[in-house]
């Protein structure tokens, strides 16, 4: 039966058009790594074949990737080798037969084309092997690209020291990094402007990065393949610390005289900054922007709106093939989508944990709901966003998976 249904998931997968013609396996199924699989750039695996905080069926996995042709692979090592990223921190599993696992991504490089692929540097102290992480990520050669981001890098983390000693380029993130592996893939080369809230930024540590903002950043572009520039910009990213609202909304109405503007909120971890966004709001900005994300550490929401802007943002989404109304559409539902995570980091998440415990199952998840949609909401060109649904992917209040509408297409 088993091998029945990954029959038919091979095939059904098969009939899909996918534009890009990338093939994308994600770090795991949670929001921030599942987003691109819901844009309709890229092929995903089933959903079924990530089990939550269980991890990746590895033998469903690896059998449906070797049936997928391609243009170019983008793949999360630690899915492959591991399941996720939960379980690279815990498996017991030696170094050879987790260098045996990458033989998939060997035969797909072989058969259909380029790898890029990205293997998480684990974070302090819950890996139990991190050797064995390390060694597997010294032992990579002959794909086309393959970079290790570092998670989490507090004081004291191991990580920051540990990335130095790989040949490999590295930086802070892990969350956003298939993300931005998919820029790179989809869209080299794109011009950004880097703004910051105020001068002294580039010098500060950011928490959870270990390395100074303006280091993350430069680290950042290279993993993108972007190419910083002062002129003639395609996106500009504005790098948001949270000093002073208003310093950021003039570097909007700056940025958005020389291109589209995407925004990275780290004023605080995992949350944006309310005034800024009222600010938005208020004057109708958000709806204009090319992308936004305040959903987690600073590197994380630094990977996810260089990211979005790049794949979205009308000329750059335009100069990769794709027709104004697909960009358009995709840009929108973006920012929708990241309009809905700051409002889960700011209002949600401590409404369901001062309301419920965990697990959380659909009686939080419909309160909650009705608790959100009482919230401002911005208004889209196709009207009003709407949430209609939303559920806890991993039965926790870290994360929430939405579905939602527009007041116009009533």
């Amino acid at each position: 039966m088993r091998s029945l249904w990954l029959t038919l998931g091979l095939l059904s997968s098969l009939a899909w058009a996918y534009p890009s013609g990338v093939v994308y396996i994600p770090l795991d199924d949670r929001p921030p790594n599942w987003s691109p699989c819901r844009w309709e750039l890229v092929r995903c695996p089933p959903r079924e074949v990530y089990r939550g905080r269980k991890g990746a069926d590895l033998a469903l996995l690896w059998g449906w990737l070797v049936g997928q042709p391609g243009q170019m692979l983008v793949a999360s090592l630690d899915a492959l080798v591991y399941g996720g990223l939960v379980q690279s921190r815990s498996a017991r599993v030696s170094v050879e037969e987790a260098r045996r696992r990458l033989g998939v991504l060997r035969y797909w490089q072989a058969t259909w084309g380029p790898v890029l692929a990205f293997g998480v540097i684990p974070r302090h102290p819950d890996a139990v092997d991190r050797g064995r992480n390390l060694a597997l990520l010294r032992g990579l050669e002959g794909f086309s690209y393959v970079e290790a981001p570092w998670d989490d890098a507090l004081p004291g983390s191991p990580a920051v020291a540990e990335a130095a000693t790989l040949d490999l380029p590295t930086r802070p993130g892990a969350d956003e990094a298939g993300q931005v592996m998919l820029l790179r893939a989809l869209n080299p080369g794109l011009r950004v402007r880097v703004l910051y809230d105020h001068p002294q930024a580039p010098e500060q540590i950011a928490r959870y990065d270990g390395i100074a903002l303006g280091e993350s950043v430069r680290r950042l572009l290279a993993s993108a393949k972007a190419i910083e520039v002062s002129e003639r910009p395609d996106l500009v990213l504005l790098v948001y610390t949270g000093r002073d609202p208003r310093q950021g909304l003039l570097g909007v109405l700056q940025g958005l005289r020389q291109a589209p503007v995407a925004i990275a909120d780290i004023a605080r971890v995992n949350r944006g900054d309310p005034a800024l966004m009222r600010y938005l709001l208020a004057l109708d900005l958000y709806p204009a922007l090319a992308a936004y994300a305040a959903w987690g550490t600073p590197s994380n929401n630094l990977g996810a709106a260089l990211a979005q802007g790049g794949l979205f943002a009308p000329l750059p989404c335009q100069r990769a093939g794709n027709p104004s109304g697909f960009c358009e559409q995709r840009r929108t539902r973006a920012l929708a989508q990241a309009y809905l995570e700051y409002l889960w980091g700011e209002v949600g998440r401590p409404w369901v944990r001062a309301h419920f415990t965990e697990p959380l199952g659909e009686e939080a998840a419909h309160h909650t709901l009705k608790r959100l949609q009482a919230e401002p909401m911005p208004r889209f060109p196709r009207g009003a966003l709407v949430p209609t649904h939303l559920r806890f992917p991993w039965q926790r209040s870290f994360e929430a998976e939405w579905a939602y509408r527009f007041s116009g297409e009533d």
